[in-house]
C-alpha cells in the first residue's frame, strides 16, 4: 500500500504530477476529517502532498526492503507502520503540517489510503481491460455477445 499513494502506474514527470495533485486533495479532505492533523493552508497541503509523493518514491523502497521480514511475517500489514513513519517525517519537514504522535500517523495514513483510492477508482477503472470494447464479439447490430458463434 502507497500512500499513493498509489498506483505503480505512475510513471515520468507528468505520472508523478498527477500523483501529487491526487494526494494533496487527499490530505487536504484527510487532515479536515482527523482530529490531530492540521495544516495552515492550500499551500503546506500542496508542499505536503509533494513532499509525501517524494518520500514515496525514493524512501518507501528503501525501508519496504529494510523491513522485509517483518512485512512478510505480518502479511503487509507493517506496511502500514512505513506509511505512518513517511507522514511522521512529512510533518517533520514541512512548516504548518502537524501531526500529533505515531497512532495518529497511523490512523491518518490509513484514512489517506481510502481516500486517494476513491479518487483514483475512476482512472483506474477506465483503464482496466474490461472495460474496454477491444476484441469482443459482436452481432449483426454492432451488439457484444456473451460467446463467439461458430460455423
Amino acid at each position: 500500500m502507497r500512500i499513493v499513494i498509489g498506483n505503480s502506474n505512475h510513471r515520468g514527470f507528468w505520472g508523478f504530477v498527477a500523483q501529487t495533485i491526487v494526494l494533496t486533495l487527499a490530505v487536504i479532505i484527510a487532515a479536515k476529517l482527523m482530529p490531530g492533523v492540521s495544516m495552515n493552508n492550500i499551500w503546506t497541503a500542496l508542499l505536503t502532498g509533494v513532499v509525501i509523493a517524494l518520500l514515496n518514491r525514493f524512501l518507501r523502497p528503501v525501508l519496504i526492503f529494510l523491513t522485509l521480514p517483518f512485512t512478510a511475517i505480518t502479511l503487509g500489514l507493517f506496511l502500514f507502520v512505513i506509511n505512518a513513519v513517511i507522514i511522521l517525517l512529512a510533518g517533520a519537514i514541512v512548516p504548518g503540517f502537524t501531526v500529533e504522535g505515531f497512532g495518529t500517523a497511523l490512523l491518518f495514513s490509513l484514512l489517506l489510503t481510502l481516500i486517494n483510492f476513491l479518487l483514483e477508482l475512476p482512472n483506474r477503472l477506465k483503464k482496466h481491460p474490461d472495460n474496454q470494447n477491444i476484441d469482443k464479439p459482436s452481432d449483426e447490430n454492432g451488439e457484444f455477445t456473451p460467446y463467439e458463434e461458430v460455423e
